[in-house]
């Protein structure tokens, strides 16, 4: 696959796709990946992701909106590895994330806002899946084309010509 070059896809491209305005930190050894996406919408609670990792990635992205909080991480190393196994590409999250330097070890791309290291409480919030989200200024809705790279997080609703 090309390199993805966010800068030169925005240029081609700026009237047709959307940065998501937000300073996200780059995880996992795929410093570049795009795809279709799916979307799931939870708030610290990972059961959600952790049901969507178990299910065929067929190079999508997965895009988690969670609120944008800081406290309680949604993803961790187990669930990384499993999305690898089921062949996804990689993870956009509004949230956080755990285990860093084991994802950091996968073959995998995860951009989110930062770390901790705590985990959901069992009584945490049901998510949903399927429905558009918004955040960093931008809607994202299910198969969405997904491009990130170390400068940005590009949506656009149609696959884009690297």
């Amino acid at each position: 696959m090309p390199s993805i070059i966010t800068p030169d896809l925005f240029d081609a491209n700026e009237h047709s796709v959307d940065i998501i305005e937000l300073q996200f930190r780059g995880f996992g050894k795929r410093m570049e990946f795009c795809g279709p996406c799916a979307v799931v919408k939870t708030f610290e609670n990972h059961i959600p992701v952790k049901e969507m990792s178990g299910t065929e990635g067929r190079g999508r992205v997965l895009v988690i909106d969670g609120g944008g909080s800081m406290r309680v991480a949604l993803m961790g190393d187990m669930l990384a590895a499993r999305l690898v196994e089921n062949g996804w590409a990689g993870a956009v999250i509004h949230g956080v994330i755990r285990d860093t330097p084991q994802i950091n070890e996968l073959d995998f791309g995860v951009k989110a806002l930062g770390t901790t290291a705590r985990r959901a409480a069992a009584d945490a919030l049901p998510g949903a899946e399927g429905l558009a989200v918004s955040f960093g200024n931008v809607r994202i809705k299910p198969g969405d084309w997904i491009y990130a790279d170390a400068d940005a997080v590009l949506v656009s609703p149609v696959e884009l010509s690297l």
